[in-house]
């Protein structure tokens, strides 16, 4: 989520840290050790556990979109959420992604490029915050962010383990997945581009 401000210290009006939308932050976290060591129950290859481990990812990514929603509507935006939002974010997509290229499921390159793209923009965004404000996300930034939470979902579904290996139906499921991981993969790389753009380009006076 994005809608809290960045830096800063509590004052007089301000919404108290202990609140709905921090807590559902702070959730997110948590569930990023419990997501991965359900992942890496039996070398990744229990059926159970994987979905275990899919389900924990949903409930997680879900209360990305759910905290940001609340904070907005409820006027529950601190500099805790500002601080501890994005690592949550970036801690529970690093943590998939990694982990699926640990397993042998994801080939390295796509977690390097999805890594080093969300890490670099997020540093970026820091000293962007410093010298000239918030940049707006975009809608190509939300898309990219939706994109890559599927994509990452359809590869730690166990899929073809239940739809049974070398069938045509796992075949298609193979094929869904790179399609929606080509998609996220081509969001990330135009949209942390355009971000750059943004943040060179020189402040209208």
């Amino acid at each position: 989520m994005s809608s809290h401000p960045a830096g800063g210290t509590a004052g007089v009006g301000d919404p108290p840290l202990l609140n709905i939308a921090n807590a559902l932050t702070v959730l997110r976290l948590l569930l990023v050790p419990v997501f991965v060591v359900a992942l890496f129950v039996d070398g990744g290859e229990d059926v159970v556990w994987r979905l275990v481990a899919f389900a924990v990812f949903v409930i997680a990514a879900a209360t990305d979109r759910l905290d940001g929603q609340l904070a907005r509507s409820r006027g529950l935006v601190t500099w805790f959420g500002a601080l501890v939002d994005p690592i949550a974010d970036k801690a529970l997509m690093g943590a998939a992604l990694i982990g699926l290229s640990i397993l042998g499921v994801l080939p390295w390159w796509v977690t390097i490029v999805i890594v080093v793209r969300e890490l670099g923009i997020t540093a970026l965004r820091f000293v962007v915050i410093r010298r000239r404000g918030v940049i707006p996300a975009s809608r190509g930034g939300k898309a990219k962010t939706v994109a890559q939470t599927v994509a990452i979902g359809l590869f730690l579904l166990p899929l073809a383990e239940l739809l049974g290996p070398g069938t045509a139906a796992a075949t298609a499921v193979l094929v869904l997945q790179w399609a929606v991981m080509a998609v996220a993969l081509v969001l990330t790389v135009v949209t942390g581009a355009d971000y750059v753009r943004k943040a060179v380009r020189p402040r209208p006076a």
